[in-house]
């Protein structure tokens, strides 16, 4: 069977591509997606233990069993946001002001 894997963010990035078609065995599940994966992209192997995986829009553990046709995003750890509290060195909750 054949399932298609949107990339995103450092997936993305590392693999060129937006997505990918990949052949599995009919009763494969997202483990077997995984390993498949790393081995026709190793450059995926580092951040595929720390994936979210969501497979027809509802995110999926290891043991979801996949269907022909389905559609998988593969979804990479992100950093950023704000480090205002931290940066800012505020304290306690008298530092923000209600009126």
């Amino acid at each position: 069977m054949i399932v298609r894997v949107h990339l995103f963010a450092r997936a993305r990035d590392l693999v060129g591509k937006e997505a990918l078609s990949i052949e599995l065995a009919q009763g494969a599940n997202v483990g077997d997606l995984k390993r498949r994966l790393s081995e026709e992209r190793p450059e995926l192997k580092s951040i595929l233990q720390r994936s979210a995986v969501a497979v027809n829009e509802e995110f999926a553990d290891d043991n979801v069993q996949l269907q022909s046709g389905a559609e998988i995003a593969l979804l990479p750890p992100v950093s950023g946001g704000c480090n205002f509290l931290f940066n800012n060195k505020l304290h306690d909750s008298s530092d923000f002001r209600t009126d």
